[in-house]
């Protein structure tokens, strides 16, 4: 039975081509808001963090009502650390809007979101957006997606795919480059023309496959999927079973049960084939589970999501100033925290060591990690993070292999050579070099995913903040050989006080500094970059000798460069593999591993 009244569609798109911008849209001019309500712009990035940085980290559901029918929606992240996030929603939908910048084109993550939709035989419905923006190309810009899906084998059902261009910012989409539009109306009406109404036999046994898990204080885990069968109403009992694990079988029961309206979980007695879903009441529920009729117990397969590429340990604070500013410091507190990520997170891993206090995480890619340490941190945890490290792998003959990326670079002309010689320098292979629309130089290079490790910093400095780096996972391939990362030492304090004027004056001429005066610092803090390939340590807290002698320079004021205070982004990238990040609610702070200078010294020397 085909349910005519709903349709499940998930947004797709590379980061910042207007995926947030243009959900806003269907919501305002589907009556979700009331005319002169006040809303604020991408209403569906509801993270703190997701709001600082303009990019969507979770997938959202949401629910516009369009002549009568349904549509369920989902807002997909575009950057490729959050891809695991893309891969396990399109189980829940029939079809995809790829949305295409009109002036970029086809990007690194529209490829990587685009196979998987035709992978899973999605039917694709592709909308060009930002054709207000100066110099947009829709023309081009068709034909360069039309390439892209023959490149990624689409079926000749798929290549016949409906195109409409659209401004998502000014409302509106047309179904020709060069109409004037006034609404969303013809993206509407190509959803319900061309994306297939859910399937499923209203007779069979519940099946229902858990594709994204909420957390609520009050209710506990919340799981939402697609009725693939059957139905599902509040107080039914049901299997928990795994495809992928049989040994789980445990009988439950239905709590409470919502669909999505607008912005809005609302309360149903019961749901439908082919319903989104959020259900309650399971403590024991995961990403992959499926919820079955203990008459006719068949879980649904879950697609693999792509392994992590990148690890770095978490460990208990053990500098001078521990448990001074955090609420959560202690071991348990910093596993347990881990470990109920891994309920939301399906690309993350975590490990115990052999040291109680200290855990393995692995991830995606550096803004994967980091967002999960700025999210601990706001939440009152502390602890201290090592650099990132790559997984490396073994093949049958025990060859080593090493996670390798493809990176697009868009610079200036005039800063192609630099980055060439930079990446060159990481292993990278330059793949390939041409002239992108905007007069700049697009650079394709094969690189190992070390190569980029604190990178991005470098590249925003060599370029002036001009240059785009995107990147996307490329398999693994043969070790490239060592690879020289950070050309200058470290400025470390040499005793614990506070740092005061006179000591950073004398310690800026020795390289660029971190912190200003009235700081806080232990003995074994990084406190700035050192200008030469060694680290020195120096005492910021040494104040100026009073003597009866009085020179002729006395009276002059001390001029202090202002320090560059680094983000944690920043200061991720800047560690090396004897120095660790301490993360705090108030405070980041470098330091070394090993803070006492004659220990040391002396493992430099083995």
């Amino acid at each position: 039975m085909k349910r005519e009244d709903v349709r499940n569609v998930a947004i797709i798109a590379h980061v910042d081509h207007g995926k947030t911008t243009l959900v806003d849209q269907l919501l305002r001019q589907s009556g979700v808001f009331r005319e002169n309500q006040q809303v604020q712009e991408r209403v569906m990035d509801s993270g703190d963090i997701e709001r600082e940085r303009g990019i969507t980290i979770l997938s959202k559901n949401t629910a516009v009502s369009y002549n009568g029918v349904k549509i369920n929606i989902i807002d997909t992240p575009g950057h490729a650390d959050f891809g695991g996030e893309v891969e396990r929603v399109l189980k829940m939908v029939n079809g995809v809007i790829l949305l295409v910048d009109a002036f970029e084109g086809p990007m690194p993550q529209t490829r990587f979101v685009l196979q998987k939709a035709l992978e899973l035989d999605l039917k694709v419905i592709v909308c060009l957006n930002k054709i207000d923006r100066p110099n947009a190309r829709p023309e081009e810009v068709t034909d360069d997606v039309l390439e892209l899906m023959m490149d990624l084998g689409a079926s000749d059902e798929q290549l016949d795919a409906p195109f409409l261009y659209a401004s998502a910012r000014d409302g509106y989409c047309t179904r020709e480059p060069n109409e004037t539009g006034t609404d969303m109306t013809p993206l509407f009406e190509t959803i319900l023309s061309d994306i297939p109404a859910p399937e499923g036999d209203p007779d069979a046994g519940t099946q229902v496959l858990i594709s994204t898990i909420d957390y609520n204080e009050y209710v506990g885990r919340i799981g939402i999927g697609k009725i693939d069968n059957g139905r599902i109403a509040v107080n039914q009992e049901v299997l928990l079973m795994n495809h992928h694990d049989p040994s789980k079988k445990e009988k439950v029961k239905i709590s409470k049960l919502y669909e999505f309206d607008g912005l809005n979980r609302v309360d149903v007695q019961s749901a439908d084939v082919g319903a989104i879903v959020a259900v309650t009441g399971i403590p024991d529920l995961h990403i992959g589970d499926t919820l079955c009729d203990p008459e006719h117990p068949d879980p649904i397969p879950f697609q693999e999501i792509t392994e992590p590429t990148i690890a770095m340990n978490f460990l208990v604070n053990d500098s001078p100033f521990a448990g001074q500013e955090g609420t959560y410091v202690t071991s348990r507190h910093i596993r347990d925290r881990l470990f109920r990520e891994l309920n939301t997170d399906v690309s993350l891993r975590v490990e115990e060591t052999d040291s109680p206090d200290c855990f393995k995480v692995s991830g995606r890619g550096e803004l994967h990690l980091s967002v999960l340490i700025e999210n601990m941190r706001r939440e009152g945890y502390e602890f201290a993070v090592s650099r990132a490290e790559v997984i490396y792998k073994h093949d049958e003959r025990g060859k080593l292999l090493e996670p390798m990326e493809i990176v697009y670079v868009d610079v200036p002309e005039e800063f192609s050579g630099t980055v060439i010689q930079r990446l060159s320098e990481r292993k990278g292979e330059l793949q390939g070099m041409s002239m992108g629309a905007d007069g700049n130089t697009r650079l394709e290079f094969s690189i190992p995913s070390r190569g980029l490790i604190g990178f991005r910093g470098h590249f925003l400095t060599m370029t002036k903040g001009t240059g785009i780096m995107n990147t996307n996972f490329d398999g693994y391939g043969p070790y490239k050989g060592d690879i020289s990362f950070r050309k200058q030492g470290s400025l470390i304090a040499f005793e614990t006080g506070e740092s005061v004027a006179y000591g950073l004056f004398q310690a800026q001429q020795r390289g660029a500094l971190f912190i200003g005066p009235g700081v806080r610092v232990y003995a074994g803090m990084i406190i700035g970059q050192c200008a030469k390939p060694e680290d020195i340590e120096l005492n910021v807290c040494k104040t100026k000798h009073l003597t009866n002698t009085r020179s002729s320079s006395a009276d002059e004021a001390l001029t202090l460069t202002t320090p560059k205070i680094l983000s944690l982004d920043e200061a991720l990238e800047f560690i090396d593999q004897d120095e660790l990040v301490e993360v705090t609610p108030e405070t980041l702070r470098i330091r070394k591993r090993q803070l006492d200078s004659r220990l040391r010294k002396r493992e430099a020397m083995k």
